[in-house]
């Protein structure tokens, strides 16, 4: 990756990160998108001479911190159940949390972009938070887990819980991690039972025609976002990872599937 001033700023990370004696070369990718990779921008070139952007890099830390964040939480809440768990982690790993860290850490000044990112406004938020999850899987590779364990206590944990904020919508951080990991969004079946005065509603999500969870509850809104929360939870048990694509359909094993209840 061309450029001192790159390198140093890298290094200060590395610093800050507790492991000053990684060489910056060894994490540079963390910090390639790749529509730098797609320009063959010279930022882009890393020490090897090879052009690679930080998605494969990106895959491995979002495993890295569902784990770090669930060992935590599991921690730091003995009495929370495993939904409160599953909200409060999915919070912790969203790209609302993670993009607020990377840019209190300098992120923005290190994403390395194409000259047509950068002309489109630059890093968002969910390159952020990309280069964040990227930077915390060389950190592993390089230092050691423990290391890099550390580094997402202390940087983005700890500060993020100081916050206090509300632990969030579930419909929202469900629909967060599909759109990442999925590039679509859930959707919602409700159907309801009992008389006007005294319904129940029931709602099942779908993520891409296969039904995920379900939730019931007095009102359609209630009854989604438990189906909501639940779908968390069953993401949870793979360290707060979205599913992949097969995975998500392999589902059909723990579950036995049933019709499609009718829209009321």
């Amino acid at each position: 990756m061309a450029g001192e001033s790159q390198r140093g700023r890298l290094r200060r990370l590395l610093r800050r990160a507790g492991a000053r004696e990684v060489d910056p070369g060894e994490v540079a990718q963390a910090l390639v998108h790749a529509s730098a990779v797609r320009e063959r921008s010279d930022a882009a070139r890393l020490p090897s001479g090879a052009f690679a952007s930080n998605e494969r890099l990106e895959f491995l830390g979002d495993t890295i911190l569902g784990y770090v964040v669930g060992r935590w939480l599991y921690e730091r809440y003995p009495e929370a159940d495993e939904g409160e768990l599953a909200l409060r982690k999915a919070a912790l790993v969203s790209d609302a949390a993670l993009a607020p860290t990377a840019l209190r850490l300098g992120f923005d000044g290190l994403v390395v972009l194409g000259e047509g990112q950068r002309r489109a406004g630059g890093a968002g938020r969910t390159m952020l938070a990309d280069a964040f999850e990227a930077f915390v899987a060389a950190l592993c590779r390089a230092a050691g887990f423990d290391i890099a364990a550390g580094f997402v206590e202390r940087e983005h944990i700890v500060p993020s819980e100081r916050q206090k904020k509300p632990l969030g919508d579930p419909k929202t951080l469900l629909q967060e991690w599909t759109q990442k990991h999925h590039r679509t969004i859930p959707t919602y079946a409700d159907r309801y039972e009992g008389p006007p005065h005294a319904r129940t509603f029931h709602a099942r999500v779908w993520v891409e025609g296969e039904w995920l969870a379900e939730g019931s509850g007095g009102s359609k809104k209630e009854a989604e976002r438990g189906a909501a929360l639940r779908a968390l939870e069953l993401l949870g048990e793979h360290h707060g990872d979205a599913l992949p694509r097969r995975t998500l359909r392999e589902k059909k094993l723990l579950r036995r599937r049933t019709a499609k209840p009718k829209s009321t």
